[in-house]
């Protein structure tokens, strides 16, 4: 039992202990036992006392740091990792196209960034523009393209270099993103640079298309290759099933 004396420190007594076997009697006290609430109780501070017992709250403290531990590592998986992640038989996974649909915007985005790349070698390069391509036509859908495929090469077997492809295409072009950002505002950025991070992009992205199986890969750069020349010119004929499809996904 636990009490105040009037110095306001914390002074202990013992009493004898009631045993009943009614699990309610503790909450009531004995009934012998007389109690005299003082006029100024408000006033005194509050005392709670633990009686739980050491090994109890070691097991709880235990507990705690397990699920902290568990979610920590939950939370810092990054999303490209999650191709060939321990975790995979936890997370239900978004149900995939097939890798088709995924392959020939890849490769469309290749093309776009070798474009963007001849924009650069002009006397005055306009760096917003070549911004702005990095988020336009197949490009702008390429993060979501490129962990679909690294999910399809992670199936096979092959999770690990892709999943490095995926992040190192990523950098660069976040890389690239900011020089440009830079150059636009007359600040420093080297347009050598830029071409740095736009050819490790596009080799990475080289790296990613080799896990892809050779018929589908040559599936999508027919596919590519009959976009680009419908875009390029407005007399070729876009019946083609394979050809609406790309169109349809882009």
């Amino acid at each position: 039992m636990c009490v105040l004396d009037r110095s306001g420190g914390m002074a202990t007594l013992s009493s004898t202990a009631h045993v009943s076997t009614n699990p309610f009697s503790s909450l009531a006290p004995p009934p012998s036992q007389t109690i005299k609430v003082a006029a100024n109780a408000k006033k005194l501070p509050r005392v709670r006392c633990a009686s739980s017992p050491s090994n109890w709250r070691e097991s709880r403290r235990l507990v705690s740091i397990s699920l902290s531990l568990g979610l920590s590592n939950l939370i810092l998986v990054p999303n490209y990792a999650v191709a060939g992640s321990p975790f995979d038989k936890y997370v239900k996974r978004k149900k995939l196209d097939p890798l088709e649909a995924y392959v020939s915007p890849v490769i469309l985005t290749q093309l776009q960034i070798k474009d963007l790349e001849k924009s650069l070698e002009g006397d005055e390069p306009q760096f917003a523009t070549c911004r702005s391509l990095l988020r336009s036509g197949p490009a702008a859908s390429l993060r979501v393209n490129i962990r679909a495929v690294a999910q399809y090469a992670s199936d096979d077997g092959n999770g690990k270099t892709a999943s490095s492809s995926v992040d190192q295409c990523l950098r660069a072009l976040e890389e690239l993103d900011s020089l440009l950002l830079h150059a636009s505002r007359k600040e420093q950025a080297s347009v050598k640079s830029m071409k740095a991070q736009i050819n490790t992009a596009l080799g990475a992205l080289d790296s990613l298309l080799k896990t892809v199986p050779s018929d589908v890969l040559d599936k999508g750069k027919v596919a590519a290759d009959s976009y680009r020349s419908s875009l390029e010119n407005a007399d070729v004929d876009i019946s083609d099933p394979d050809l609406k499809q790309l169109e349809s996904i882009l």
